[in-house]
């Protein structure tokens, strides 16, 4: 314990050190001059097609962060009810602490120009030219996508991860695992100028936000070790109901409607009228997967598994999320029915190798984050670019385009598996060697609640013993 109190207070101290002297820096940076403000930060002068188009992606942005309620509702209702405040709480504050983090550092490294290919260095603290409009617009666009992968993770590691390793779990994921990746694919980093069609490319994020979150949430369930109870003395896994499957149903009805605008707003144009195919696409992949999801486990179950299905929503939408802009609406079936299957299995995987993960995230996020980016390596149909109504277009395989676009998402399927797994699992252990990340086994029983956060979830059903 003293070893642990010790490394605690070195990791505190360098972080109040490097903080004091960023302030440092800033405050001589500015007595010197070097950090100017922007000469017209309000954008007056902007044309009315501008405006339109702020409005469209700040709505879509909106939409986006009103999908953090619907993580909340989702994770809760398929936990258990003694864990609901602590689940709460951590879905609020990685969007206080990925809000944070991210302006003060996260869109300097992913967006702040480019060194190498490998991350920006510039943007800090969004000062001197970066107090702007466009890039204040496009910093809060990519901060509501940070978050997304940040509150993911939560549901992989829930009902037995302390607080605080939450804590600093979610500044490392807006400080430096997010923007990096993110770099490589949307800053022009090195994934975006692979030799290999246009290099790598993801839409909206399957891979960006959410293989991100679900590998992360991967590190995280193989450091923490499954919960107590899910599996039997022969190391057979039994179910550990939720406490609410309508909490999880309402969660992914508001994912699925904030998912039009985590899509469609990616075109970043409202006068794209891609729009509607990618909106077309994103309900009906949603739709297959959950059918497929629901299909398989009857096959399987003989019963018709209500979470499966809502799981099922949730995996076809992460799928669709890279291709949707550039399939039809056939393939976004194909890619919705192939979503379910790959998360069924996955989750069963998982649960025979002893990785324990209440929600499903991993499978949901991670398998299916990948399999959308490797889909539109199949399924793009040429007549769309990368963010442009020009060519040239993003073509899969199916569609005449050879392997080339293939080969570059099979590339970056591998890096972000590596870099989210291996960056996670890193934070994970480092955290466990300094304090330990997991409660105490009487904490578990007892449910993070009341020991983590003094304040039931449901007060009026808890029994406390008299002192």
């Amino acid at each position: 314990m003293n070893l642990r109190s010790n490394v605690m207070r070195i990791v505190v101290r360098v972080g109040l050190t490097l903080s004091l002297v960023c302030l440092v820096w800033l405050a001589w940076a500015a007595m010197r001059g070097s950090i100017a403000l922007a000469a017209d930060p309000t954008g007056l002068g902007g044309t009315a097609d501008a405006a339109v188009d702020y409005v469209w992606i700040l709505v879509c942005a909106f939409l986006v962060m009103f999908m953090q309620p619907g993580f909340a509702m989702l994770e809760a209702g398929f936990c258990r009810a003694k864990n609901a405040t602590n689940l709460m709480t951590k879905n609020l504050m990685d969007y206080v602490t990925g809000s944070l983090v991210f302006f003060i550092i996260g869109y300097a490294i992913m967006m702040g120009g480019d060194w190498h290919g490998l991350w920006g260095t510039e943007g800090w603290l969004m000062l001197g030219d970066y107090y702007d409009v466009d890039k204040y617009l496009n910093m809060f666009w990519m901060l509501v996508f940070c978050a997304t992968a940040a509150t993911i993770v939560s549901g992989a590691v829930a009902e037995r991860l302390k607080f605080k390793a939450y804590f600093i779990y979610s500044i490392v994921v807006s400080a430096i695992i997010y923007p990096i990746y993110g770099h490589w694919v949307w800053g022009g980093g090195w994934l975006s100028q692979l030799p290999f069609g246009l290099g790598a490319v993801d839409f909206a994020g399957s891979g960006v936000v959410h293989a991100i979150g679900g590998f992360v949430g991967l590190a995280g369930a193989m450091v923490l070790g499954p919960r107590f109870g899910k599996y039997d003395r022969d190391g057979k896994p039994r179910a550990i109901p939720g406490h609410s499957i309508v909490l999880a149903a309402l969660g992914v009805f508001i994912l699925w409607f904030g998912w039009f605008g985590f899509n469609s707003g990616s075109t970043c144009n409202a006068h794209h009228l891609r729009i509607a195919v990618i909106a077309v696409n994103t309900n009906l992949a949603a739709a297959a997967a959950t059918l497929s999801a629901l299909l398989i486990a009857k096959w399987r179950t003989k019963k018709w598994d209500t979470g499966m299905a809502l799981n099922g929503a949730v995996a076809g939408l992460v799928a669709i999320t890279a291709p949707c802009a550039w399939v039809e609406g056939w393939a976004a079936i194909a890619i919705g029915l192939i979503a379910g299957g790959l998360m069924y299995a996955s989750v069963k995987f998982l649960e025979a190798k002893g990785i324990d993960d209440p929600v499903g995230a991993i499978s949901v996020h991670g398998t299916c984050g990948l399999w959308g980016l490797l889909s539109l390596g199949f399924f793009a149909d040429g007549t769309y670019g990368n963010y442009s109504v020009e060519a040239p277009y993003v073509t899969g395989l199916l569609y005449g385009g050879g392997g080339e676009q293939l080969l570059a998402q099979f590339i970056s399927c591998i890096v972000v598996f590596a870099w989210a797994f291996g960056t996670g699992y890193l934070t994970f252990k480092l955290m466990d060697k300094a304090f330990g990340v997991r409660i105490s086994p009487e904490e578990e029983l007892q449910g993070l609640d009341i020991p983590e956060h003094g304040t039931p979830a449901y007060p009026d059903f808890v029994t406390m013993r008299k002192s």
